[in-house]
């Protein structure tokens, strides 16, 4: 089987982007397919692929992946019409590659939402068999989150969304607010599978234990870690007065490490010298086996997200599966799947929203008792081998792909 694969924010493992396409597209191989990824430019994607003479598009074969890079250079402090017109651009482009490449099966992934524009335009005028990965809801997510407003655009989007669902031969929910969202607008039947996002067990081996070794961590710190974006989704103001709790209790051994950049950094920078917030730590991006060997030497791993009810069980972060893979309690703030599992799963606290002095008692109480702390890292780690391992995962996405391309195979051959 051949796979039209199209994400636009392709990451390798060697870039500091999430992985989980590469994982799958992996897996795939390994399993006998063929696999050509369509993605674009964004920082970070670990990329490093010759020009070709228009400098418009860059392809070559990666670790068995036929890549075809999109020059369509996109970063998170674009605004809103920026990136939008990338997003258009992805779609247009990716549209001309299914048009002209042969596969035998087109997936598509979002965000954004776009990217199932060619998958819809491949599986009516060719044919295609195509299965479409919801990693966000829209328009719902952008409009709780106040970013879109303009009821035309709302309207377009929710169009978009539904024609996307309808047209799939399938569709993969990356959480169960997802799989009920895509339920809600899909026809009676529509295969619809939870695959969450994982951990990726091999870049980190069982916890040794040791110290982080950032400039401004020093020995006997207690470290709570942050990775990932800094963008208004993650709302880690809520963090901010948190930590401006701990600074005023005096308890300057509790450091906040936030990894990673995002449009809303620079703010949250800002704020963090005006308060004196000394006790907050920003660093850059990190590749991911630099990001892994960090983290697994914390404390603790903070879960935090803006608190908009689409959130609750509509997102599966990447920075969960991590704290879960490197054996760390998670420290989280707002109600849903994930809390669900932390309370169920023992290998957490969960706090409530905008509820910065319960945030900081948590804090304390984790510092304070660590043979409480260790067993909520080992039940973390525990969860994440037996539900989220990344091979299991990309083992059942393979499975659905398969059987999808089977199916629609079969029905060609009786349809002769």
């Amino acid at each position: 089987m051949r796979v039209l694969y199209c994400h636009q924010h392709f990451g390798l493992e060697r870039g500091s982007l999430g992985t989980r396409s590469f994982a799958f597209a992996r897996a795939l191989i390994e399993r006998g397919h063929e696999v050509t990824m369509v993605c674009g430019s964004i920082e970070g994607n670990g990329l490093d692929l010759p020009p070709e003479p228009s400098d418009s598009v860059r392809r070559g074969r990666i670790e068995g992946i036929d890549v075809i890079e999109l020059v369509l250079p996109y970063s998170n402090y674009d605004n809103l019409k920026k990136r939008s017109l990338t997003f258009l651009r992805y779609a247009g482009r990716s549209v001309d590659i299914g048009l002209r490449e042969e596969f035998d099966l087109i997936f598509a992934t979002s965000t954004p939402l776009t990217a199932g524009i060619p998958g819809v335009v491949t599986k009516w005028i060719r044919g295609k068999p195509f299965v479409f990965e919801v990693r966000d809801l829209w328009p719902e997510a952008p409009k709780s989150m106040g970013v879109v407003r303009n009821p035309v655009v709302l309207w377009a989007l929710g169009a978009l969304e539904w024609i996307c669902y309808r047209s799939a031969d399938a569709c993969v929910g990356l959480s169960p607010g997802m799989v009920r969202g895509i339920e809600n607008r899909s026809e009676e039947g529509k295969r619809i599978t939870l695959i969450p996002n994982g951990c990726d067990f091999k870049f980190f081996p069982p916890p040794k234990g040791g110290r982080i070794q950032l400039q401004g961590v020093e020995e006997g710190d207690f470290t709570a870690v942050f990775l990932g974006t800094h963008g208004r989704t993650n709302g880690l103001n809520a963090v901010l007065d948190a930590a401006r709790v701990v600074r005023e209790a005096n308890r300057k051994e509790i450091k906040f490490i936030f990894i990673g950049d995002g449009l809303e950094k620079p703010d949250l920078m800002a704020r963090a010298t005006r308060d004196g917030l000394d006790n907050c730590l920003f660093f850059d991006p990190m590749p991911k086996v630099e990001a892994a060997r960090t983290i697994s030497n914390a404390d603790v791993g903070l879960q935090a997200m803006a608190d908009v009810p689409a959130f609750y069980d509509g997102t599966s972060p990447n920075k969960f599966f991590d704290y879960l893979a490197a054996g760390l309690p998670v420290l989280n703030n707002y109600p849903g799947w994930v809390a669900n599992m932390i309370t169920e799963h023992n290998c957490g606290v969960v706090v409530p929203p905008r509820d910065p002095e319960a945030f900081a008692e948590a804090l304390f109480m984790l510092a304070e008792i660590p043979e409480r702390r260790r067993k909520m890292g080992r039940n973390a780690r525990s969860l994440g081998k037996s539900q989220f391992d990344r091979d299991l995962l990309a083992g059942r996405f393979v499975d659905l792909l398969e059987s999808v391309f089977e199916y629609h195979d079969a029905l060609s051959e009786t349809n002769l």
